[in-house]
């Protein structure tokens, strides 16, 4: 790392530059690793919240898909109280070490807490008690894990007002968090292995609780942070929301990353089944995610280049559309050959573009606000955006879970034509149809890098 270590953490909160670029205005590495490696540290139990919760729940904890389903969808609910208000408090927030990352500090002991409580439920709860066990612990990760995200999130924002350089930001945390993705599909292996997956659920959590709760606070303790930016969020919280609905590009920008981000949730949700009731592939769980994730890896500075050759919106415009193809594949596949693979990795490698290019188009949609309401509110927006991921991610859920419920499914036994035919369906068909849609929506587009200049001029010569 280029940088040396910030001697305490009220220090690490700077006003100048200067402490995250270099003298040519480029983000510093040390920068960068100290924004990415607390996620490297979330990506592994992402994983398995992504691919293997809701079958850890049906098959293993033997909760009805559908009342799962709901649970998923009501956590989601309270994010929607959860997110505008810790977006804008952290916003409004003035303190010695920063206005986000005395949010980071405070989340860290519940996150884990959390990790424990979704993962080692009880033995011998059953029936309502460990439906309610299963709510209270959702609750608790959700709540504190929004009170890391967002800020989190907002304050990679904040660390560079460069068009081309936020790529490159996102671009570099997307490769580096993929080691935790690797650990991840590693310790997803090990799940589906053991024999006694509750045991081994436990071990795990606990696990996992201790690398997330030091991971955040020992990164939070080198990250910088800007302190002409402490307390320039909105006033109201409703209007620092609405502002964010108020800005056209925004907006739209809102709507396509919804209608992605439910693909990739279909994705993560549905592989399990899919691989373990419509193709005879369970041992492959992990060669399957694998072949999904590594491109996404792989291609990562393709996705940089092409971004600033075409432009952002371009390069995931065509991306999106072209996204469409594979999941076509997949309803249409009889068997499991080689072209199951094909489709896989094409999937990866055109999800890696919106991994990329979307939350540099988001910071810049960010100064589009500032230009027009002179607020910097990165948590409001972090806010939404984060309630439109899990509000996707969890109608994914709560769409499979009914869809399996009535379908006739029973866990761990052969499925009917009418599940298989089912599952086929909300992993295939659905997830096309968004694609195209949120491609065709993307076209009406228009903040590019001359309108972004633009802009970022009027605010440095307003200020």
């Amino acid at each position: 790392m280029a940088e040396p270590a910030v001697p305490d953490p009220a220090s690490a909160l700077e006003t100048s530059r200067q402490v995250t670029t270099d003298a040519n205005g480029r983000l510093k590495l040390g920068v960068i690793w100290s924004f990415t490696l607390s996620r490297v540290a979330f990506s592994i139990m992402g994983v398995m919240f992504s691919v293997y919760l809701m079958k850890y729940a049906t098959d293993v904890l033997l909760i009805a898909p559908a009342t799962m389903g709901i649970l998923i969808a009501a956590a989601r609910l309270w994010d929607g109280v959860t997110d505008p208000l810790v977006g804008y408090l952290s916003d409004r927030t003035r303190s010695r070490i920063g206005r986000r990352r005395i949010w980071l500090y405070a989340s860290a002991l519940p996150m884990a807490l959390g990790i424990v409580m979704i993962w080692s439920p009880p033995g011998d709860l059953s029936g309502f008690w460990l439906v309610a066990w299963m709510a209270l612990a959702l609750l608790v990760y959700e709540t504190a894990s929004t009170a890391y995200l967002i800020p989190h999130g907002a304050l990679g924002m904040e660390l560079t007002p460069n068009y081309h350089e936020r790529t490159r930001l996102f671009g570099y945390a997307h490769m580096i968090g993929f080691l935790g993705s690797i650990i991840g599909m590693g310790t997803l292996q090990l799940m589906t292995m053991a024999d006694d997956k509750r045991s081994f659920a436990f071990d795990l959590s606990v696990v996992a609780a201790v690398v997330v709760f030091f991971a955040v606070i020992i990164t939070t303790r080198f990250l910088p942070e800007r302190s002409d930016y402490q307390g320039r969020g909105n006033q109201s919280v409703i209007r620092s929301v609405l502002d964010v609905f108020r800005n056209p590009h925004a907006r739209l920008l809102l709507i396509v990353f919804a209608i992605e981000t439910y693909g990739i949730a279909s994705i993560f949700t549905l592989t399990p089944y899919l691989v373990a009731y419509v193709f005879p592939l369970e041992a492959y769980l992990v060669a399957v995610m694998m072949t999904y994730a590594l491109p996404q890896v792989l291609f990562t500075p393709f996705w940089m280049w092409l971004a600033r050759k075409i432009g952002k919106q371009r390069a995931w415009t065509g991306a999106l559309m072209i996204s469409a193809i594979p999941f076509i594949g997949f309803y249409l596949i009889a068997e499991p050959g080689w072209i199951f693979w094909v489709l896989t990795f094409l999937c990866g490698f055109l999800a890696g573009c919106g991994a990329v290019v979307q939350p540099a188009i988001q910071a810049d949609v960010i100064d589009y606000d500032e230009l027009t309401t002179g607020d910097r509110k990165e948590g409001a927006y972090l806010a939404v955006w984060n309630l439109i991921r899990k509000s996707s991610a969890s109608l994914c859920a709560l769409i499979t879970g009914l869809v399996l419920q009535y379908s006739g499914f029973e866990p761990n036994q052969a499925q009917s034509q009418e599940t298989i035919d089912a599952i086929r369906g909300i992993f295939g068909l659905l997830p096309a149809i968004c694609y195209l849609a949120g491609g065709l929506l993307f076209t009406r587009f228009a903040f590019n890098e001359a309108e972004h200049a633009a802009a970022r001029a009027a605010i440095e010569q307003r200020s």
